[in-house]
This record gives C-alpha cells, sequence and structure tokens, in this order.
C-alpha cells in the first residue's frame, strides 16, 4: 500500500483568492468604501450564518435560493437550523429589528463579505462569492432611490468602468401585483402549448420568473404579456416618475425594462439593475430594489427599505477586462545582510524604517540557508522595491549601511553609503523624493 497524502482541493465552486489578485481586490473594496463613506452611508457586519427560517420568510418559501441553492445545515450540537446566508439583505434587516436601530431615525449602512449558494458555478458566478452591498432604512421617497442609483454610477466612475449600463423598473405593491399575477397565469395557461417544462413548473408557484427565461422559443411569447406597469395605481406611478425626474435631472442614462422582475417576495416599486455586456450570459453586476414590507414581516415597525448588492468577482473580471494594473511591489526597502551581527543590525533598522511609514521586507533564511549577497539581490530586484539597504561585515565594522537605488535609468544605479544613524532619513528623503528612480516610482505611497 503506497504512503502518498491524498491531496485536498478547494470545494467545487468556491475559490482561492490569490496575492496576485489581491490588489485588485483591495483597489475594489477601497474604492467602494469611500464612495459609500461620501454618501454618509456607514459599515455593518452580520453573521455568515443565521437561522434557515430567516430566509425561509425574507426570501420566501417558494423561490429557487430556498428550494435547491442554500446550504442548510442542522447544528449538530443543539440541532439548531442554519444556513449559510445567500444574500445579505435579511441579515442585516434582522440587525435592524433585533437592535431596534432606526428607532432613532434612518440609517444609511453597508456591508461586504462572502455569500453562498449551492448553484452550477459558471463564469463569475460561484458557491461562495463575494457582495458588496448597502442598505438604506427608513426613507420613503424617491429621493434614497436616486441616490443609491446615483451611488453606483460614481462607484463605476471611480473604477474607470464605462461598460455598465442601467435598467430600470416599478413592480408596484402586492395588490397591484396580485392583479398582475392573476393575469399573467391565465395568459401561460392560454399559451400552454408553448411553454417549457421549467415554466410549467413555475406557472402557480412563481409565474414572474416565467418573464426571466433564456428560452427563444418562448420570446415572442414573453414579449406579448401583460406587462405589470399598465396594472400600477396613482402612488406608485407618482413614485416612479419622481425618480426618473430625478434621475433626468443629473443626466443619469437608463433604460425602462418592463421584464426587470424580482424573484423574492419582498420587493416591491423601484427594481434596478446594473448591467454590462462582457461578460456572457452572466450580464447584472448589481441588483438593487425597494423592500417596504420587509422590516415588518421581521416583526419590526413599519419602515422603509432600500438596497443594492453587487458581486465583486464580476466586477473584477470587468476592471481586468480594463486593462489589469501592472503588478504593485511589495515594499519600499528590501533589507539585505550577511552574517549575524549584520542581521541583528538588520533588524533593528528594518523597524526603525517601519516606524518612519515605509514597507519594508527583511531577508530571512530558507531551508537552503541564509543566501549569499547575490542571491539576495535577486530577492530584493523581485520584490518591486525602489531601494535595496545593504548591510555586511565591512558596514558593521565601519557603523554604515549601503543604500542602493534598484529603479535608476539603465546602468545608472547608484550606491550610497550612509551612516547607521542617519539611514532612515536618507531612505525616507529618497523614496519620498523620488531618488533617482523616475517621477512616477512613489505613486503607491499610502503613507504621505
Amino acid at each position: 500500500m503506497s504512503d502518498k497524502k491524498e491531496k485536498f482541493s478547494a470545494i467545487k465552486g468556491m475559490n482561492d483568492i490569490l496575492p496576485a489578485d489581491a490588489p485588485l481586490w483591495e483597489l475594489f473594496e477601497n474604492t467602494a468604501e469611500s464612495v459609500l463613506k461620501s454618501y454618509g452611508y456607514q459599515k455593518i457586519v452580520t453573521p455568515i450564518i443565521e437561522e434557515t427560517g430567516l430566509f425561509a420568510r425574507a426570501i420566501g418559501a417558494v423561490t429557487d435560493i430556498v428550494e435547491k441553492e442554500m446550504y442548510s445545515f442542522e447544528d449538530s450540537m443543539n440541532g439548531d437550523q442554519l444556513t449559510l446566508r445567500p444574500e445579505g439583505t435579511a441579515g442585516v434587516v434582522r440587525a435592524v429589528v433585533e437592535h431596534n436601530m432606526a428607532y432613532d431615525g434612518p440609517k444609511r449602512l453597508w456591508y461586504k463579505g462572502p455569500m453562498f449558494r449551492h448553484e452550477r458555478p459558471q463564469r463569475g458566478r460561484y458557491r461562495q462569492f463575494f457582495q458588496f452591498g448597502a442598505e438604506a432604512i427608513g426613507f420613503a421617497g424617491p429621493d434614497i432611490d436616486a441616490e443609491l442609483i446615483m451611488l453606483c454610477r460614481r462607484l463605476w466612475d471611480d473604477l474607470g468602468l464605462d461598460n455598465i449600463r442601467l435598467e430600470l423598473n416599478s413592480i408596484g405593491n402586492a395588490e397591484e401585483r396580485q392583479r398582475h399575477r392573476a393575469d399573467l397565469i391565465a395568459y401561460f395557461e392560454a399559451n400552454e402549448a408553448v411553454l417549457d417544462a421549467e415554466a410549467k413548473r413555475r406557472l402557480h408557484a412563481n409565474p414572474l420568473r416565467i418573464l426571466d427565461t433564456k428560452n427563444p422559443a418562448m420570446q415572442d411569447m414573453v414579449n406579448k404579456a401583460p406587462q405589470l406597469l399598465s396594472y400600477l395605481g396613482g402612488e406608485s406611478l407618482a413614485h416612479f416618475e419622481g425618480l426618473k425626474k430625478i434621475l433626468d435631472a443629473n443626466n443619469v442614462q437608463y433604460t425602462v425594462n418592463p421584464r426587470l422582475v424580482r424573484g423574492l417576495d419582498y420587493y416591491n416599486r423601484t427594481v434596478f439593475e446594473w448591467v454590462t455586456d462582457e461578460l456572457g450570459a452572466q450580464g447584472t453586476v448589481c441588483a438593487g430594489g425597494r423592500y417596504d414590507p420587509l422590516i415588518e414581516t421581521f416583526g419590526g415597525k413599519p419602515t422603509p427599505g432600500i438596497g443594492f448588492a453587487m458581486g465583486i468577482e464580476r466586477l473584477i473580471e470587468l476592471m481586468k477586462g480594463q486593462g489589469e494594473p501592472a503588478a504593485p511591489s511589495q515594499c519600499d526597502v528590501y533589507m539585505v545582510h550577511q552574517g549575524e551581527e549584520a542581521q541583528m543590525k538588520a533588524f533593528i533598522l528594518a523597524e526603525r524604517i517601519r516606524d518612519a511609514g515605509l514597507d519594508v521586507v527583511l531577508h530571512c533564511a530558507t531551508p537552503q540557508g541564509a543566501g549569499s549577497f547575490k542571491s539576495q539581490m535577486k530577492k530584493a530586484d523581485g520584490s518591486g522595491a525602489a531601494f535595496a539597504v545593504i548591510i555586511g561585515e565591512d558596514e558593521v565594522k565601519n557603523d554604515v549601511v549601503a543604500v542602493k537605488s534598484l529603479r535608476g535609468a539603465e546602468g545608472a544605479a547608484q550606491q550610497a553609503s550612509v551612516a547607521f544613524d542617519e539611514a532612515v532619513d536618507y531612505i525616507v528623503d529618497q523614496v519620498i523624493g523620488g531618488g533617482d528612480c523616475g517621477p512616477d516610482c512613489d505613486e503607491h505611497h499610502h503613507h504621505h
């Protein structure tokens, strides 16, 4: 019997984000956080696991998500029924109700983190995926709807994404949807010959989802189906018109898409999606909508709400398509040293340089040993650092360090000898002043 250890691999549809991609993720998250902050949104973090009943109640028991996409399990310690969250709104609203957060006025909130759905994985759609979302709780008018949409537009601008368009619709209130739904079912029944198996399965449980069908044989019939917009009453229409008016005044381009619906029970009035054609079939990068009935459903006082969620993986795909930024450097300074005394001094100096706000990688031993000067300098080059700081036996004897510019013009890589106690000031001046490393070597500095 072989002794070979079995190798493990990640669970299907769940991905590692490796350091090479981290800069793009950080760029996205930092940009999104600063945009949300600029509109006065505050961060909330809720648990990844909630009671199963929370999602069944919020999302509706007869939906694809609850029927076949949730990771639900029994806690073997105490028999609780638990679920990995498939989306973020239910948990945030649960927190708002539980902590009575809306009692002293409306709240603007944002969250980010992993969501879990047991779907068939495909490009931009995974079983563990990351979402960035916002919820505005306690605002009734179309103005907050417009704010959230304009916030998204600002985020796309800041990320340099110009291939995302806005689709808008209003799905009215429950009573308006009931009237539309009855007519819709009658219409589909009259066209039963055209319905595929999935549509027949959805006919009574969730007929709105049939409007979403991708089946070409059904398109013509679906296009002629009764449209929800023509069932809206005065208040719903006024809200929708109010939203469009603000968007028009702010030059926000949109298309009204009467087939834009929501599979989830709790949405009402405004629904919107930001869509791209650059990701194949999975074109929606951000979806939002109003959910005025939800908070009452969760046992809170009737309170309006609206939010959106965006899939970070999909947006990162788009960012990559826009020309990926060059790999950013690992550090500003790489410390090279030879000998035990030099190593001690290197540690002390590296800490002082970090105190001054720069990033330092200190060469450490590998299974092959401490490494020659030559192999350490190769590592220094590969780190993307602007400078190597070198301490060898001679430097120790003379209480100096050698500072070598790694980003100088070809053949002009200077090396200076600097007193140990003056090294920090010298290095900081070099990095901030750009030294000989050209005009753009310190673009990435977060310290000044």
